[in-house]
């Protein structure tokens, strides 16, 4: 059991995001400290009449000071606690997934599991952990004793950009059990990839995208051409191959990782010659093809965090806007454009009105077809909306 270190008392008004279990405490909500917790320290958090709120994980260094573990006052934050939410997480999980056809996915999803800072996901016989707050860091050892019932290996990623917000340095490697191989093969609704766990982005696939790459099979029909750009290793690519596509072109600015790609495409018997690939910035090659005169049935948005905070949102509009701009131009009349936004500083509500000037700009009208988002193995808690970060359109080019 840990003990209570301090006590974190909140300046008058300020309580009112945790009254409705929004688990995240900021530096500009404290009235003062007492005690002195250290990195990760369990500490109690109390209004300004000294009332007694939640219990937390401190974190000194971060803007986000402290983050929830418990409302419940006595609930100890041990490793009791943390085995009672890790097994409601699998509990939940075992309603969803099917694992004769599904053998990748998250198993916790951080806050919204109630594991603030704590990330699982699980790609067949593994599981790779991130802690990415501070109060997951010092907890770290008991998660990986829970994590090894049911796994041969466990292996760390806990190398995300922000851990240096919360004053932690990157770890990357095993912690306990059988080490996984270079690569480590995966099935998804009767498609198979290979998975780079030791380098991959995020822990080593784009495993929230699952529904809508199956969504996306469904969708492209036999003889179409295929867009693909931010293609990461084939994802989205092979789904439309496996549809039947006349041709898909892939643009990706790792090497690496169109070679995983075209081994992916390979991997599950598909026609290589209908795949292009395309090692460049998605910004130039988009005007190149815009400029080229080209022009496609279906086309697939899915780039990276442009905006992790809110304060990079303005810029990152900017870039929003862009490339839809020039994949609305690309899209030929009666095509359809699947595009994402996974930046959590950027809401749905403004990633669609950006795709609206988008298709404004473009001189096209767009119809939404579909709204997209994370599949049910990343929920997000009502209470804390920062957890749908996963947002998708399926947009339509009137004729």
């Amino acid at each position: 059991m840990a003990e209570v270190e301090g006590r974190l008392y909140l300046k008058p008004g300020r309580e009112r995001s945790l009254l409705r279990r929004h688990p995240w405490i900021f530096a500009g909500a404290i009235e003062r400290l007492e005690g002195e917790p250290g990195l990760g320290a369990t500490v109690d958090v109390l209004d300004a009449q000294g009332r007694w709120l939640a219990r937390a994980g401190y974190s000194p260094h971060s803007r986000i000071r402290a983050r929830v573990w418990t409302w419940q006052a006595g609930e100890a934050v041990d490793q009791k606690l943390l085995h009672r939410r890790l097994q409601a997480a699998l509990a939940l999980r075992r309603r969803f997934i099917g694992p004769q056809q599904v053998s990748a996915y998250r198993e916790v999803n951080a806050e919204s599991d109630g594991l603030p800072g704590v990330i699982v996901d699980r790609y067949g016989p593994y599981r790779v952990l991130q802690c990415l707050a501070a109060g997951a860091e010092r907890w770290r050892q008991a998660l990986v004793e829970l994590l090894q019932e049911g796994a041969e290996g466990v292996y760390e990623r806990s190398d995300a950009e922000v851990r240096s917000l919360e004053g932690l340095e990157p770890r990357r490697g095993p912690l306990w059990g059988a080490e996984p191989p270079a690569h480590v093969e995966i099935r998804e609704y009767g498609l198979r990839f290979l998975v780079d766990l030791r380098q991959g982005h995020k822990t080593g696939f784009y495993l929230d995208q699952r529904e809508n790459r199956r969504l996306f099979r469904q969708l492209v029909g036999p003889g179409q051409r295929v867009l693909n750009v931010f293609a990461y290793t084939g994802g989205f690519a092979v789904a439309a191959l496996a549809a039947g596509a006349e041709q898909v072109l892939s643009i990706e600015s790792s090497e690496a990782a169109l070679e995983l790609a075209r081994r992916n495409v390979a991997l599950n018997g598909l026609p290589a010659e209908r795949a292009q690939w395309l090692a460049d910035n998605a910004f130039v090659a988009l005007r190149r093809l815009r400029d080229g005169g080209r022009s496609f049935d279906a086309i697939v948005l899915d780039p990276p965090k442009f905006a992790p905070t809110p304060g990079h949102v303005p810029k990152a509009a900017r870039g929003y806007k862009d490339i839809n701009l020039l994949a609305l131009k690309l899209l030929r009349p009666g095509g359809w454009l699947m595009t994402f936004s996974c930046s959590g500083g950027l809401s749905a509500e403004l990633f669609q009105k950006i795709v609206a000037d988008a298709a404004a700009d473009a001189g096209v009208r767009a119809l939404v077809l579909r709204t997209m988002g994370q599949p049910p193995d990343h929920p997000f808690d009502l209470a804390f909306p920062e957890g749908r970060y996963l947002k998708g359109l399926l947009v339509a080019r009137a004729p």
